[in-house]
């Protein structure tokens, strides 16, 4: 049993140990508020890691998504100043979302382009779009109701983790009981086996793509809603994060396995890591090697377990 859990437990041994050199070198983080701080700024990422997870699993990539969270965000925030009420500007954001993923889908699942391809091209499309559209400008002169949903920070902070954990909650379930979650494993451990079993990976595949879409465009409104204006640039940088947190909590880039408890797990650690540096006077421009680092320490390691499993079994054919 522990066996099938070893991925999960060590990235939470990981996040375990990193608050125990903080608490040793570093008490001052203990001091505030920080763990709360951690936990509202790693909502909207989780958010976005339980999508990614869904086109990992079904053995695909999305580095688009940094410009489409910028994208929906400063959407959000154009809505809202244009006097809509806000469910109205949740619903068209998670729409608009959903048509940037959708687009993604159908160059991958339709027309068959590399996802890494199709995803690199859209991240320029959605990027050089938005600076040509915003110049750099932030979206200011938000209305009230906005910012942290018009509740006041300290009620805001709960809607955010609550959303976030409703989406967590909602994908951990489905992925284990509904049957496009099965399809979802099927197709990303063995898409032809999947299509003998009459389940279509193309439309798998561009669901896929389309929740994750979706969910960007959830996770941007619940991030712009942080802040008193939005920021054009606020997912700079965003897909390293996503992917990084996806692949170290044992979802494997191969597809076709992992489990959303190890994505949590992934980005608490990470999102801690970048607070730790802070404290332990660091240099922040270490964080993206460390992403880095962890990533291909990951990837690294499920090769070498698939490379073990196929030795093990020499008829297993190639993932």
């Amino acid at each position: 049993m522990i066996g099938r859990w070893k991925r999960e437990l060590s990235v939470a041994a990981a996040f375990l140990a990193l608050l125990a050199v903080l608490a040793v070198w570093a008490p001052r983080f203990y001091a505030g508020d920080e763990l709360k701080a951690i936990a509202v700024r790693s909502a909207p990422v989780l958010i976005a890691a339980v999508g990614m997870t869904l086109v990992v699993l079904a053995r695909h990539i999305n580095i688009s998504v940094g410009a489409q969270f910028s994208a929906a965000g400063v959407i959000a925030g154009l809505l809202a100043k244009s006097g809509l009420p806000m469910p109205v500007v949740a619903l068209v954001t998670i729409l608009a979302g959903a048509l940037m993923g959708a687009l993604n889908g159908g160059l991958v699942a339709g027309f068959g382009l590399p996802s890494i391809v199709a995803t690199l091209a859209t991240f320029f499309i959605f990027q050089e779009g938005l600076r040509w559209a915003r110049q750099g400008e932030s979206v200011k002169g938000l209305p009230e109701d906005f910012q942290w949903f018009g509740l006041g920070q300290a009620a805001g902070e709960i809607v955010v983790l609550a959303v976030a954990a409703v989406v967590f909650a909602a994908f951990l379930w489905g992925l284990r009981h509904l049957a496009g979650g099965r399809a979802l494993y099927a197709v990303g451990s063995d898409a032809e086996a999947a299509r003998l079993a009459g389940i279509r990976p193309g439309r798998v595949v561009f669901a896929a793509f389309t929740a994750l879409g979706a969910l960007i465009g959830l996770a941007a409104l619940v991030n712009a809603a942080r802040f008193p204006q939005v920021d054009p640039n606020a997912g700079k940088g965003l897909e390293m994060q996503v992917v990084a947190a996806v692949v170290v909590g044992g979802v494997a880039i191969s597809g076709g396995r992992g489990r959303l408890v190890g994505v949590l797990a992934g980005v608490l650690l990470l999102l801690s890591l970048s607070s730790a540096l802070t404290f332990l006077r660091i240099s922040a421009e270490w964080e993206k090697a460390v992403q880095g680092a962890i990533i291909l320490v990951a990837v690294a390691s499920d090769a070498i377990n698939l490379r073990s499993r196929r030795h093990a079994r020499p008829g297993l054919a190639p993932a």
